[in-house]
């Protein structure tokens, strides 16, 4: 698998997440890819198939400036699709540019968070990891996206955990509850300590979230 087949995915992921969705009057709905910070516009305008195109050329152009091997049709290709973006508007060597800044800064986007989110009132679905009880009531726990995260696995980046404190204890639900949480959020970076059968560990939390409402969860 090449580099560029793992980070084409990732990329897509971001440049063509859609808006949030939501009113002063109501809770905003949001989902996960929603925490991470907003999309860089320079890209918006490409295609699915512009935006693969843009790629190939990288590709090949990232090549040759290493100095490995790149035959003639390659070559050849590269040329044709860069005139295609040209001859459509785009400037090639800029949208690269951008492109390279934007794959360098991947590892620091996933500790990133959304400021457009901060103090906003939002309903988001996800997992508990209970941190604090009364009785066996959960009163403060983690939200996470998948089940077992930072249990089975290595915890999700930190703007993909959020830390909630429940307005009243949250009762009937457990380490494996999906729920729908509604409540105002703030972009506050934390770390929170989370037990483990086998011990206890340090968890990079990116968001915090004061909970009036914690619901089963239902589609």
């Amino acid at each position: 698998m090449t580099i560029r087949s793992v980070a084409w995915p990732l990329l897509a992921c971001f440049l063509f997440a859609p808006a949030l969705a939501g009113s002063a009057d109501e809770p905003r709905q949001i989902m996960w890819k929603d925490l991470g910070p907003p999309a860089d516009q320079s890209f918006s305008r490409l295609s699915k198939l512009q935006a693969l195109q843009l790629s190939d050329i990288a590709d090949v152009r990232e090549r040759k400036a290493r100095g490995d091997k790149v035959d003639r049709i390659e070559l050849e290709n590269e040329r044709a699709t860069s005139r295609k973006l040209e001859e459509a508007g785009f400037d090639v060597d800029a949208l690269l540019a951008k492109r390279r800044e934007y794959m360098d800064g991947t590892k620091q986007r996933t500790r990133s968070v959304n400021v457009a989110l901060d103090g906003q009132t939002v309903r988001m679905p996800g997992y508990i990891l209970p941190l604090e009880f009364s009785g066996k009531d959960i009163t403060e726990f983690l939200l996470v996206p998948y089940v077992g995260a930072c249990i089975h696995t290595p915890p999700p980046p930190p703007n993909q955990i959020v830390h909630v404190k429940a307005d009243k204890p949250v009762a009937n639900v457990t380490v494996f509850s999906a729920v729908w949480v509604t409540g105002r959020l703030s972009a506050v970076s934390t770390k929170k300590t989370l037990s483990l059968v086998d011990g206890a560990s340090d968890i990079n939390v990116g968001y915090s979230l004061q909970a009036s409402v914690v619901e089963i969860y239902k589609q």
